[in-house]
């Protein structure tokens, strides 16, 4: 026999008597009295901050949500020519309410040697950190708040324009700050550097699934121990000519209503010809239950399940029949081991585009349909468009002010949907949470290209 065969056999023999080994001392472990187990935490919302182009402050922003707004407008600006797509959604900046004024949260120098998505993000996360009551002071508390923040793209307008410089006036002329602009989790660590945070330091960049992915990963976080409080969420940067054009280039982007921006994000409805590119930042603050009761924080939900998937199918287009996001929300329930029946309301993922808005109700009736058919759907992207890697956690704070005041926000411009199946679409106009419930229940779901799927699982507070 070959003298590297009987070496590997050996070899092969040792491995198999250290699992042998192994496998009986997990088992003396499994009835010894110092068996590590692990309790989940209960996780709660205490703050939000909100950056859309419906405006700054959550307060704002959901005040215009209910009252059905829409935040999108023409696309202004050098470079644009010539691209289809006309349409997009921009924070609003001055100095009347609900108006961003960056100089309020940055110098001049940070705003040049930062990234526009941090800077979103900064400004979602100190109203959440305020609104949560949390700055921490001590070591201890230091060292038990993490962040979990991500973007979906890196700073293209950047990397187009330092491509430019390099080629046309040379090396010197390079930032020194561009490399730390564009990475993804610069805005996590820039935020864990403002406010000493020394707990988990995680960057999420899963496309449109981003914002909820990072919210779910700091939800496990809190629940394993990891933290007792983490600062999580997505940011997005502004639509530019590169980004634009890309997107415009796949077909993807809303050209049917250049002429009336307002229009043109159109979840689940007839008219729908693609999604509308928008900018912002949504980061909440979750908490350990306990550690939120003892310091007497303001609860607005609690975080109950987390639930993620794969469609395996296509590098942009979803499985038609919407497998993955069932098997993503089924993912979500099981976690947070509700039932179908007790979910009374879905913020679905909705971009308004023709085949994702189907998939995505199919989905939806699938998981639901007979067993719950009152449950109320609705997508605020007819509001706010989509923001990319922020989508998630922004839509998640809909959900959450959903579940905490008993108003579910409408598809703005869905006037007659093309989708044939019985699914109670929330048309136009907000309404009340249908009485009877004991608990307000409720599934955000968030979906990017790639097919990466994420659903989370919220409800109102009960102690």
């Amino acid at each position: 026999m070959n003298t590297n065969l009987l070496r590997f056999n050996k070899i092969s023999r040792n491995i198999a008597k250290i699992h042998q080994v192994n496998f009986h001392v997990g088992k003396e472990h499994l009835n010894s009295d110092h068996l590590r187990t692990v309790k989940l935490r209960r996780v709660v919302v205490t703050g939000l901050g909100l950056v859309t182009c419906l405006g700054v402050g959550t307060k704002h922003v959901w005040d215009r949500i209910i009252k059905g707004h829409c935040g999108i407008g023409v696309i202004n600006g050098q470079g644009f020519e010539g691209i289809p797509c006309k349409v997009a959604g921009f924070v609003p900046r001055g100095d009347n309410p609900g108006e961003l004024q960056l100089k309020e949260y940055m110098s001049v120098q940070e705003q040049r040697i930062t990234s526009q998505g941090y800077a979103y993000a900064l400004v979602a996360a100190e109203e959440a950190l305020t609104d949560a009551g949390w700055k921490p002071n001590t070591e201890e508390e230091k060292h038990s708040t993490g962040v979990a923040i991500g973007m979906g793209m890196v700073g293209m307008e950047e990397t187009f324009n330092t491509g430019l410089t390099l080629r046309d006036r040379g090396y010197s002329r390079v930032s020194p700050y561009f490399m730390p602009k564009i990475l993804i989790n610069m805005t996590a660590g820039n935020i864990s550097v403002k406010y000493g945070l020394q707990g988990p330091n995680h960057a999420v960049s899963t496309a449109c699934t981003t914002g909820l992915h990072a919210i779910g990963d700091a939800f496990r976080f809190i629940q394993r121990g990891d933290a007792k409080v983490m600062v999580a969420g997505g940011s997005e940067e502004s639509p530019n000519p590169i980004s634009v054009a890309g997107f415009s280039r796949m077909r993807a982007l809303s050209t049917k209503f250049n002429d009336n921006p307002q229009k043109a994000s159109r979840p689940f409805d007839k008219d729908r010809d693609g999604f509308v590119m928008s900018e912002g930042s949504g980061v909440l603050v979750l908490e350990e239950l306990e550690h939120a009761l003892d310091r007497g924080a303001n609860i607005y939900a609690e975080i109950l399940g987390y639930g993620l998937s794969g469609d395996a199918n296509h590098m942009t287009a979803p499985q038609e029949d919407g497998s993955g996001a069932y098997r993503c929300m089924m993912a979500a329930l099981n976690d947070a081991q509700i039932s179908s029946t007790d979910i009374g309301y879905v913020n679905a993922h909705a971009t308004s585009t023709p085949l994702g808005d189907l998939a995505e109700s199919r989905a939806i009736w699938r998981l639901f349909g007979e067993r719950n058919p009152e449950i109320l759907v609705s997508s605020t992207k007819g509001a706010t468009g989509h923001l990319l890697g922020s989508a998630g956690s922004v839509e998640a704070i809909f959900t959450v002010m959903a579940c905490h005041s008993g108003k579910i926000p409408a598809t703005v411009n869905l006037c007659e949907s093309d989708i044939e199946l019985p699914l109670k679409y929330v048309y136009q106009n907000s309404v009340d949470w249908p009485t009877g419930s004991a608990r307000y229940l409720a599934v955000s779901n968030s979906f990017g290209f790639g097919g990466t799927n994420g659903s989370l699982c919220i409800g109102s507070f009960n102690y």
